[in-house]
Parts: C-alpha cells; structure tokens; sequence
C-alpha cells in the first residue's frame, strides 16, 4: 500500500552541509520523494500524513558503526551459559530500544543477528537497519576466544564447538584455509561485511593488548574471500604493529585504535581506510577481574591521543559504541556521541554520526542489505529521520535525551514514534 508523509516548517539539517534550511519534506512509501522550501502543492500531497514541524530540528536518523546488537544486552554468563531462545529474546527488545534511541541504522559488529536483522526487515518487530558481520572471526587465545582455558572446543577440533561458537558470536579459527571457510561462512549466513580479531582486547581473558592476533596470510586470506563477495574486511585491533599489519593485508576498516602510534596514524591516512573509534572513558566499564580492568585503563588513556592523530592527519573517521556485556549500559549509547564534543565541532559530530558513517557501511557494495542512500536528507535517499525539539547544531546534549527530544522517529517512511500529532491532507 502506498503511504505518504509530510513533514511542514522545520530546520532542515542535510546530514552533510553546516547550514540548515526551512522547509517542507514529502516522504512516499520508505524514500524522501520531494523537499521544498515553498509550502507543497495540493496534489502532490493528498492523502498524506502531516506533521507540523513548526520550530523543530529534522536531520537524518542516527548510525551506530560498531554496535553489538545481541552482545551489549546479554551477559557473559549468558553469552557463556545461557539459554539462546531467552538471550534472543532479550536482543529483540533490546533493538526496538535501540530504535527509540533514534537509532535508525546500526553495523553489528559481531554477534548472531541474522535471524534478528530479518525480524525487523519482515515487520516482526520494531529495530533498527542492521548491517550483520556475522560471527567475530578470531583465532586460538585471540580476543574472540572465549573458552575454557583448559577445554579444545574449537571447530578444528574433534572436541565439536564452545558454546559461544554454536551461538554463532564467534568462530576460532587458525590457518588460511579455515580463516577463509569462516568468512565464506559468515557470506553464506547474510554477512556485509566481515569482523576478524587482529589484536588483544579488554573483554576477553588471555590476549594481552599487545599480542599482533593473526598472520599475514590469515589476513589475506579474509581480505580475499570478503573482496571476491564484494565486500570488505573491519579488524578489532588496539595496538600499533596489528593496525600496520592489518593495513597490509588490504584491511578496510580499523576499529578502535586507541594504543596506535604517529607513524601507524600516518600508514593508515595513506592507505585510506577507516577508523572506527569510540570515545572510551574511564567509567564506561568496569571489569570483573584486575587484568581486564587494567587493559581497560591503558585503553582509555590512549583516546585523546589518538583523536588528535586522526584530526591531524585528516583519517577517514566514524564513530560507534561497542557495549558489551551490560544490559544496564545501553541505554547510554547517545552519551557516546555527547562525548565526542571534546574534539569535534557540533556539526563534525552530526555529519559522523549520520553522513559519515553511511559512507563507511556503503563499502558493503554488493552485499549491502539496503542498497540505496543513507545518513542524508535528500530527494531519493530513504526516508530515515530525527525530528527533535532544540537544535542539536547548538546543544549536542540535546542527542543524549532522546526520550523528551525526539518528538518523531521515521524509519524506511514509517513512523515510529510521533507526540507531535497528526493530521490527514486533503
């Protein structure tokens, strides 16, 4: 059935251009069909829903570039123990709260969202536009093994899988030839892209942050499986020599970063790919043992160093969360964005979390679930958008409380949520 939307009188910010412009937009079925700054003719707008946008912000729907849909509201023990019909319930909910948060589109960055994605695409619940990775890719004693030290459960081995594996959160794998059956695994499952671990983490027990995770034909291995597909490689990687080796290998996008160095910043600016940052703090977590604690510290002293790397030799930088294992935490992932104010402009952060990383997961090229143009407010871009009291452009906090600011969330041209009210054009 075809559907129309209006949108009258508001402050339109494009997702890419500092200057906002008044106006009207017509939205037909899920794409932005027309935008004016003249009030739109009759006959082009019979039948449609308008809301009056009189005095609100309208600006594109927000990107999560490294969002873990079904790790960030499981536990460990859940992930490790639990009941998978329960943990998939609660990644349901979870995503309609993601929605909420004016979360239109996220790239899941490891975790068994398939069946999820295609909930939300078929109507069957509110979420929103996932980009799956499929399961994280690691290899023995890397960041996505989380096993029992003493226990062989790997899928090499005639042991069978770890728990975690038969989830399909992670896949531990060692040699080319299983690094490339694993990614052509994630392909055949729906991935758009694929996630390999190629150093130690916070999160995980045995990979100190400076262990290089991967060799460089197991890397090249991944890089030419996902290139075949045409699609591209992101790595999870903190240290300096995995980036460099990474980067070597033909990887497309960095996530995290926060312990590189000068000369691995400048590698990466040459090379064109991405980094996939979050603006770590201190009291964003706090880890069950003083390992993992201490991992964590290092890593958040490395944050405002390698922000201004990035800005000083112009990377290629999106932003994402990545919240793991704390169900209570979710619910601050705007504040993620609020904290970027410390090194970006107002308009440097909307234009990331919207323009720029669209950009990012429009590398999925031939596998991209929604082939189209995201991030943006234009005529023919999908109709993904933010209508907010306040002007974000002024007051960034303005994101971090999207219960009272966000009076309508549209997504792929239906309403989510409106407290503006509506009325029905002639």
């Amino acid at each position: 059935m075809d559907t129309k939307i209006v949108i009258e009188n508001a402050e339109i910010f494009n997702g890419k251009d500092p200057e906002t412009v008044k106006g009207n937009i017509l939205i037909e079925n899920n794409l932005i069909d027309k935008i004016s700054a003249q009030p739109l003719p009759p006959e082009t707008t019979a039948g449609a829903t308008v809301i009056d946008g009189t005095g609100k912000f309208l600006m594109p729907g927000l990107i999560d570039a490294h969002w873990h849909a079904y790790l960030c509201c499981n536990t460990m023990a859940d992930l490790l123990a639990g009941e998978p019909s329960y943990t998939y319930l609660v990644a349901g909910r979870e995503a309609t709260a993601t929605l909420l948060r004016g979360f239109t589109t996220i790239r899941d960055a490891g975790g068994p969202v398939f069946g999820l994605k295609r909930a939300i695409d078929n109507g069957v619940l509110e979420g929103p536009r996932i980009y799956p990775s499929g399961a994280m890719i690691s290899q023995t004693s890397g960041h996505g093994d989380f096993s029992p030290v003493y226990e062989q459960a790997h899928g090499d081995c005639c042991c069978g899988l770890a728990h975690v594996e038969e989830l399909g959160a992670s896949r531990v794998v060692d040699g080319p030839v299983a690094v490339t059956a694993a990614v052509r695994e994630n392909l055949k499952k729906g991935a758009s892209q694929i996630k390999l671990m190629a150093g130690g983490g916070a999160a995980s027990l045995y990979d100190p942050l400076d262990v290089t995770e991967f060799f460089d034909e197991e890397l090249q291995a991944a890089v030419r499986a996902a290139e075949d597909w045409g699609t591209y490689v992101m790595v999870h990687v903190y240290n300096p020599r995995g980036i460099a080796r990474a980067l070597k290998a033909g990887v497309k996008s960095i996530e995290h970063g926060h312990l590189i160095d000068e000369a691995t910043m400048a590698l990466l600016a040459e090379s064109g790919a991405w980094l996939s940052m979050q603006a770590f703090a201190l009291e964003d977590n706090t880890y069950p043992s003083p390992v993992q604690q201490a991992k964590h510290v290092q890593i958040t002293e490395g944050t405002d160093r390698t922000y201004n790397l990035a800005k000083q030799y112009r990377v290629k930088l999106a932003w994402g969360t990545d919240l793991l294992f704390n169900p209570k935490n979710t619910k601050n992932q705007n504040h993620g964005i609020v904290k970027l104010q410390k090194w970006f402009s107002n308009f440097e952060i909307l234009k990331m979390v919207t323009h720029d990383n669209a950009q990012l997961l429009g590398m999925s090229g031939a596998r991209n679930p929604y082939p189209g143009t995201l991030g943006v407010i234009e005529e023919g871009a999908f109709a993904d958008m933010l209508v907010i009291d306040g002007n974000p452009l002024e007051d960034i906090s303005l994101i971090e409380h999207p219960e009272p600011a966000f009076k309508v969330i549209v997504k792929d041209g239906s309403i989510v949520k409106n407290t503006l009210g509506t009325q029905e054009s002639a």
